[in-house]
């Protein structure tokens, strides 16, 4: 606006360099903008995965931990009483 007052040379590189400042201010606008519109996409993924990580982590948990003990005792044990005389009457059916 200075060109149009003054007329000079220097007023209206003035001019031109106030114009290319606010076209760049608003190029930075829409790009800042286009970044927070990127961010909040970002969150909104992270959000998601969130949750399947958190689920994924805890599986990975669950495969890692120890099994359940297992009490049963390791051998041969001998056949009780009540087996030996199921046996017997057993023999004595064949024969």
């Amino acid at each position: 606006m200075a060109a149009t007052v003054l007329n000079s040379p220097r007023a209206i590189e003035m001019s031109v360099f106030v114009v290319r400042a606010f076209v760049q201010m608003r190029q930075a606008l829409i790009a800042n903008q286009h970044v927070l519109l990127k961010l909040s996409e970002l969150e909104e993924r992270l959000d998601s995965h969130d949750a399947e990580i958190q689920d994924i982590v805890e599986a990975v948990r669950e495969l890692i931990a120890p099994p359940p003990a297992n009490h049963r005792r390791i051998g041969f044990e001998a056949p009780s009483q009540s087996g030996k005389e199921e046996r017997k009457s057993r023999k004595t059916r064949k024969a």
